[in-house]
């Protein structure tokens, strides 16, 4: 056993891939061994949290499985353990479980002011966009105005380069929307 870890620390190859990982956010795993490698680094994907570049990280995991999961939980739908995860996938749950040690499914309660639900500002009414805090009902007109001239808001900088927003209001709003 001893012996084991001892091999695996001067290992060369092994070496550099756990550099790799390390250093190395995004970096994309491609077998259970750099799985392994990276719960020994401590890594964690929080999937309740995780953006699409997150879950491409995880071998087998696709860029329309990422958005579905993504999206999915953009909407509300939670995403509570490794279950739901396959069945949201619509994948085995078999296929999923080597990638466990490095998975986290966390509860964040919606009504929180550490985590506010998001509104979608390419589809909030009015009504709803007057529930996100610091905004003004000026900004809410140009808002759906805009949005009905030119059509949906691709992000944050579109928002503010359209409505010709002010950096302050921008990093007031970007808690509480979502595109």
């Amino acid at each position: 056993m001893v012996f084991s870890s001892f091999s695996q620390q001067f290992n060369p190859r092994k070496r550099k891939l756990r550099q790799q990982i390390e250093s190395d956010p995004f970096y994309r795993f491609q077998s259970l061994e750099e799985i392994a490698i990276a719960t020994e680094l401590g890594i964690k994907i929080d999937i309740t949290q995780a953006t699409i570049d997150d879950l491409l990280r995880l071998p087998g995991i696709s860029i329309h499985q990422a958005r579905n999961l993504v999206e999915l939980v953009q909407t509300g739908v939670e995403i509570l353990s490794i279950e739901d995860m396959a069945a949201a996938l619509n994948i085995p749950l078999s296929r999923l479980q080597p990638l466990k040690p490095i998975l986290t499914f966390s509860y964040y309660d919606p009504d929180s002011l550490i985590n506010p639900k998001k509104i979608n500002i390419n589809t909030a009414t009015s009504a709803k966009m007057q529930e996100i805090p610091t905004i003004s009902n000026n900004i809410i007109q140009k808002i759906i105005s805009d949005r009905q001239e030119k059509g949906k808001y691709k992000n944050l900088i579109d928002l503010q380069k359209r409505l010709q927003l002010d950096a302050t209001i921008i990093e007031e709003l970007m808690h509480y929307i979502t595109f």
